[in-house]
């Protein structure tokens, strides 16, 4: 059945985008663009940016999760054990799971002229590999998912409250589209989850 045209003298009504009926990469697409524009009116305030690079730049290499456990193992004893076992559990878990399914899915990144690194008090690496998923999120998710302690609800808070920035400065930076972070969200969750049964 045809949608009527408008009359004359009045506004076309909005098409309505039917995502059932959209095959699922057009869809995720659909979803890319709209979380990427509610991100666009914060490009380019200088705050919003600062912050996204630093965070970013805090998520590369593990460096965040590393600074993490030293705190929880500044004093000896079975804490200090766990602690340990935990970021090198979440580091080898993220490194090896990450690298696997980049190599197998091949996604391209958003442009490259589009991504925002800028200048950074905090070394921050330009993406050479490809975008699912998002590396940073993974591993930022698997780490807050194995380091996070019974009996410590506000460490852990902050912990997942850590890794959620790094996922949402990905996107900021258009180092990932928002798919690729939901990827590491649910990723490095399930990875942390399995890891927490090596670290008991």
């Amino acid at each position: 059945m045809s949608t009527p045209e408008p009359a004359p003298g009045t506004a076309p009504r909005p098409r309505r985008v039917d995502l059932g009926s959209l095959e699922l990469r057009d869809a995720v697409r659909i979803v890319d663009d709209r979380v990427d524009a509610w991100f666009e009116p914060l490009r380019g305030n200088a705050a919003a940016d600062t912050v996204a690079r630093v965070v970013s730049g805090l998520g590369d290499r593990g460096l965040i999760w590393a600074v993490s456990s030293a705190w929880r193992a500044r004093r000896p004893g079975a804490r200090r054990t766990r602690a340990v076992k935990a970021l090198a559990v979440a580091g080898v878990t993220s490194s090896v799971v990450n690298a696997g399914l980049k190599g197998v899915i091949g996604r391209p990144r958003p442009e490259p002229d589009d991504l925002r690194l800028g200048s950074n008090v905090v070394p921050l690496r330009a993406p050479t590999s490809t975008s699912f998923p998002s590396g940073h999120t993974l591993a930022a998710f698997c780490a807050a998912t194995v380091i996070a302690e019974p009996g410590d609800p506000v460490g852990n808070a902050l912990l997942f409250a850590c890794a959620g920035l790094v996922g949402a400065s990905r996107i900021h930076l258009r180092a990932h589209h928002a798919s690729d972070v939901l990827g590491g969200v649910l990723i490095g969750t399930a990875l942390g989850l399995a890891g927490r049964r090596l670290v008991r």
